[in-house]
């Protein structure tokens, strides 16, 4: 294993050697090329058996990342020192392959030369007799064990400059790996507080619901059993037993309802907020703008139960019987704000139902933000493009 990985690192100098008349002319363009030549350095060092991550997105252009990695303070910082160490040390690789894989192939084929009438010259040294030309081969030999020494021990600086340079801390990648890790515990707690939720409404609500309705076939079936002529109190039983099954069909599809809804499914995002509006509590004055074809379903679906919850908070917090909803749909991205006269004051604490509405909405790209002053009502605003960035 160990041979072959110093196989692969005197291949890759070889190849950096050929590609240095590209690297130099690459100079030119150092800008653009760098991200490319560093990007294919972390590749290669990966080939040789080096821990590293690649950069580039794996369904991103190479045009698209080159573009995205120079507006990156980064790219600066770390592409730009390794595209510099390339082109020197692919210049080194190329003077050392040049002249001791050369020098090396001279040697050991003097005797070869010599059969031929041919004194092949190294340097200051040309053999004049048989026994200089197989002196000559032990030396090729050892020039070639030191040309693959120095080659892979070019690999070796190459790939310690590549990690030396890769620890340079970048603010903003530090600070987006930090948010990366936040929504994440924040997604997962929010995620485990909806399956705390839906259990506690199916356990409250339709289980609930069913026990009542088993309770009243049986006693209905006691009395049928017990006095046939009782038909006064069957029916009643009857009918209660209808009743809480009709109320636990109901709470079944509330609770299907709020898990995904079929209207944002089959009509879009404005209809089923429409129908959101109209099955709320409150008085809801909503316009809508634009159009929702072009909206994703991750994304039309974070907005939606956006809008959910905040009219939900606003039914049991604001102490307000009204609402207004401002849903503005384009090709590009989508905008919502929910607005109240209410109370005020609230928060978005870990945990609570705005919280994985937030990391919901910065899943698929977007934003939320909440203004609410104590005594001045709330803004809910959540803005999201129509397709995710992943």
């Amino acid at each position: 294993m160990a041979q072959i990985r110093i196989a692969r690192r005197v291949l890759t100098e070889c190849i950096a050697a050929m590609a240095f008349p590209i690297l130099l002319l690459s100079i030119l363009v150092a800008p653009v090329s760098a991200p490319v030549v560093a990007e294919t350095d972390r590749s290669r060092a990966r080939w040789c058996g080096v821990e590293t991550m690649p950069l580039k997105p794996s369904d991103h252009s190479w045009a698209k990342w080159v573009v995205l990695r120079l507006r990156s303070r980064s790219m600066w910082r770390t592409d730009l020192p390794v595209f510099v160490t390339a082109v020197l040390l692919s210049a080194l690789s190329l003077l050392v392959a040049f002249f001791g894989f050369i020098g090396a192939a001279a040697l050991v084929f003097s005797p070869v030369f010599w059969l031929f009438g041919i004194a092949a010259q190294v340097g200051p040294f040309t053999p004049e007799s048989v026994g200089e030309t197989l002196l000559a081969m032990l030396a090729g030999i050892v020039l070639g064990a030191v040309t693959t020494t120095v080659l892979t021990g070019t690999s070796f600086l190459r790939d310690f400059l590549l990690r030396a340079f890769s620890r340079n801390r970048d603010p903003d990648l530090l600070a987006k790996l930090e948010e990366l890790r936040t929504s994440r515990a924040s997604l997962t707690a929010a995620f485990e507080f909806e399956r705390q939720r839906i259990e506690r409404d199916l356990h409250d609500g339709a289980q609930q619901e069913l026990v009542a309705v088993v309770m009243r076939l049986g006693m209905l079936e006691a009395t049928a059993a017990a006095a046939a002529a009782d038909q006064e109190r069957i029916v009643r039983l009857a009918r209660q037993a209808q009743a809480h099954a009709e109320r636990a069909l109901e709470r079944l599809r509330d609770t299907v309802r709020d898990i995904h809804p079929r209207e944002l499914s089959d009509l879009g995002l404005i209809a089923a907020v429409r129908e959101l509006a109209a099955r709320s509590p409150l008085r809801v004055e909503l316009t809508s703008t634009g159009d929702d074809s072009q909206l994703s379903s991750p994304t039309a679906t974070a907005v939606y139960f956006t809008v959910s919850e905040a009219l939900t908070n606003i039914s049991k917090h604001a102490g307000v019987g009204n609402a207004r909803i401002d849903l503005r749909c384009a090709t590009t991205d989508v905008h919502v704000r929910v607005h109240d006269d209410g109370v005020g004051g609230a928060r978005i604490d870990t945990g609570s139902g705005l919280a994985g509405l937030r990391e919901r909405m910065r899943s698929v790209g977007g934003n939320l933000e909440i203004l609410s002053p104590p005594g001045g009502g709330t803004l809910v605003v959540a803005s999201a493009p129509s397709q995710p960035p992943w």
